[in-house]
C-alpha cells in the first residue's frame, strides 16, 4: 500500500501547528509530505521546504500555484493540509476541492459565516473529501465516552459541562512584536470576530456535541476582552440548550493564570456521569448513580472497542495530543483510500467534516450576537 501524497498550505518555519500536523500525518505511515506552499511569500516557502527536505520545484509561492501545478502532475498530491490563519481556509480549500484534491483543514472552519457558506457549497460540488481537524475527538477515551453515551450507559443526558481555560494571553502578547501566534489570533481580520470563543471555545463546543450526541439549539453568551486594547474576546461564559433536551455550560478563557491547556468535559445523565480532562487524557471517570466512581483507562480493563481501535501501545504507556491528532489523520487516510475506490468508509461518521465546521461557525456567530444583546438567548 503506497502512502498518500500530501501537500501543505501554511505551517512553515516557526509555525507550531504545522509541525503538529506533519508529525500526526506520519505517525502511522499513511502520508508522505511532497509539496507545500508553506508561507505567504515564495522565498519563505522555499526556505521552509528546504528545511523539511522537499523538492525545491514543489515549494510554491501560493496555494493557487500549488493546486494548479500539482493537479497537472502524474505524481501530484492526493490530499492537502491547510494550516494557515483562519481567513485563508475557505479560499485555499475551495481551490483544492475544485481540482479534486482531498482537504484536511485546521479549525475553526473559516473566519466568517459567508466564507463558511461558500466553502460548504464547494464541498457539496466536489467529489473530494473535506475533513476538519477537531483533534480532541481523536482521543481514545473521548471515543469511549461517546460510545457509552450512545449505548445508554448514562441514560437520558441531562447536563453537559465543558471548559477550556488557558493563560497565554493574560498579558498583551500580541503587542510585543515577537509572538506571531498572538498577533494573528487576536486580529479579527485573520482570526474572525471570535477570539477565545473561536480559537478554543469552538473546540469545547465541538467536544460537547461529539460526546453527548446532541447539537446546541440556543445559547446565552457573555464575552469579554479583559486585556486593554484587545480587539477580540479573551474570556467567555456561555449557557447552552441542546436539541436533545440537555442543558449545559461552556467556559473558555485565555486569561486564566495557572491553566495551560485545561480542556475538561463532564456529562451527566439520569443513570450516571462521565468526567474527562485533556491534560490527563488516558483516564475516564464513570460514576453510575449510587455507586462508587470507576476509573476507565486507555487500553485497560473496561475500555471498549471504540477506544481500543485508536490505541497504539499497551495501557499505562501515556498517549496524548500528537497521537489523538494522528488518529484524525489515520481516519482521513482510510476515508481517502475508500474514496479512491469509489466507496465510503464508515470512519467518516466519526471524523469532523463540513457539517461540524458549520455548526462551529454558527456557535461562534451566536455567541457574538448574544453577547452584543447583553447575553440574551439566541438561536443557532
Amino acid at each position: 500500500m503506497t502512502r498518500i501524497r500530501l501537500g501543505m498550505v501554511g505551517g512553515g518555519k516557526d509555525a507550531f501547528i504545522g509541525g503538529v500536523h506533519r508529525i500526526a500525518a506520519r505517525i502511522d505511515g499513511e502520508f508522505d509530505l511532497v509539496a507545500g506552499a508553506l508561507s505567504s511569500t515564495a522565498e519563505k516557502s522555499r526556505e521552509s521546504g528546504a528545511a523539511l527536505g522537499l523538492d525545491p520545484d514543489r515549494c510554491y509561492g501560493s496555494f493557487q500555484e500549488m493546486a494548479e501545478a500539482e493537479a497537472a502532475r502524474s505524481d501530484g498530491i492526493q490530499a492537502v493540509s491547510i494550516v494557515t490563519p483562519n481567513h485563508v481556509h475557505a479560499a485555499a480549500a475551495r481551490t483544492f476541492l475544485a481540482q479534486g484534491i482531498h482537504v484536511i483543514c485546521d479549525k475553526p472552519l473559516t473566519a466568517t459565516m459567508q466564507q463558511a457558506a461558500d466553502l460548504a457549497d464547494a464541498v457539496k460540488s466536489s467529489d473530494a473529501l473535506f475533513i476538519l481537524t477537531h483533534n480532541y475527538t481523536g482521543y481514545p477515551m473521548i471515543r469511549q465516552a461517546r460510545d457509552m453515551v450512545a449505548s445508554g450507559d448514562l441514560g437520558r443526558i441531562r447536563v453537559v459541562q465543558v471548559e477550556y481555560p488557558q493563560d497565554w494571553l493574560t498579558e498583551a502578547a500580541e503587542q510585543t512584536g515577537t509572538n506571531k501566534q498572538a498577533e494573528w489570533r487576536t486580529d479579527p481580520e485573520r482570526s474572525g470576530a471570535g477570539g477565545a470563543v473561536g480559537d478554543i471555545g469552538s473546540h469545547a463546543h465541538n467536544l460537547a456535541c461529539f460526546v453527548s450526541g446532541q447539537g446546541v439549539e440556543k445559547l446565552a453568551a457573555d464575552l469579554q476582552s479583559f486585556v486593554e486594547g484587545r480587539r477580540v474576546d479573551d474570556n467567555a461564559h456561555v449557557m447552552l440548550r441542546f436539541d436533545g433536551g440537555a442543558r449545559g455550560m461552556l467556559w473558555c478563557s485565555q486569561v486564566a493564570p495557572g491553566n495551560e491547556n485545561s480542556l475538561k468535559l463532564r456529562v451527566y445523565g439520569e443513570k450516571g456521569g462521565l468526567e474527562w480532562a485533556q491534560e490527563d487524557p488516558n483516564y475516564l471517570w464513570f460514576t453510575p448513580f449510587g455507586e462508587p466512581k470507576r476509573l476507565l483507562t486507555r487500553a485497560g480493563a473496561g475500555a471498549g472497542d471504540a477506544a481500543n481501535a485508536l490505541s497504539r501501545i499497551p495501557g499505562g504507556h501515556p498517549e496524548g495530543y500528537l497521537e489523538g491528532f494522528a488518529n484524525i489523520y489515520t481516519g482521513a487516510a482510510r476515508a481517502i483510500r475508500a474514496a479512491q475506490q469509489g466507496q465510503r468508509d464508515p470512519v467518516l461518521d466519526l471524523l469532523p467534516g463540513i457539517e461540524a465546521g458549520l455548526a462551529g461557525m454558527r456557535f461562534i456567530d451566536a455567541c457574538i450576537r448574544s453577547s452584543a444583546q447583553d447575553a440574551a438567548w439566541v438561536s443557532l
